[in-house]
């Protein structure tokens, strides 16, 4: 079966890495963020756009779409598996340093414990800890193993 799957999370919790695992075997196009703006000239149109090639997805190949910010996810059409991939705060910011060259500055601190758990309320199909690395492999198990169900 083909079909879409969100990717949601916070920054830095293992949403990336779980798409670029997924991308081969699935034979999957990953989409990140906003990464739908280059597809038409403003971004209502863009949004248009993305949305057929998502709809069309669900019955024609792959698509993993990578979700940081809670305004993406409405994008996911009905039917899409829902992924949740969260760490716990220290996690994130000790990852988010290094993608800094190992300083964190206070604003961008505050900034991810705002953030932090802004995901938890939703309906998730798969909930994986981006943290532990047998947990994430179990999740990519999971969800391999979902979309050959399917």
């Amino acid at each position: 079966m083909d079909m879409v799957i969100g990717i949601i999370g916070e920054s830095c919790t293992g949403k990336s890495t779980l798409a670029d695992k997924l991308k081969t075997p699935l034979n999957a196009e990953v989409y990140t963020g906003k990464d739908y703006i280059r597809l038409a000239k403003n971004e209502a149109d863009a949004k248009t756009a993305f949305a057929a090639i998502l709809q069309n997805a669900m019955t024609e190949g792959y698509v993993l779409y990578v979700i940081s910010e809670p305004e993406h996810v409405p994008l996911l059409p009905e039917g899409a598996l829902r992924v949740l991939v969260k760490a716990d705060l220290a996690t994130i910011e000790q990852r988010f340093a290094v993608r800094m060259n190992g300083v964190l500055p206070p604003p961008v601190q505050q900034m991810l414990a705002r953030k932090h758990g802004c995901f938890d309320t939703g309906r998730y199909d798969v909930i994986a800890d981006g943290a532990s690395a047998d947990a994430a492999e179990e999740a990519y198990a999971q969800i391999l193993e979902m979309c050959r169900c399917n």
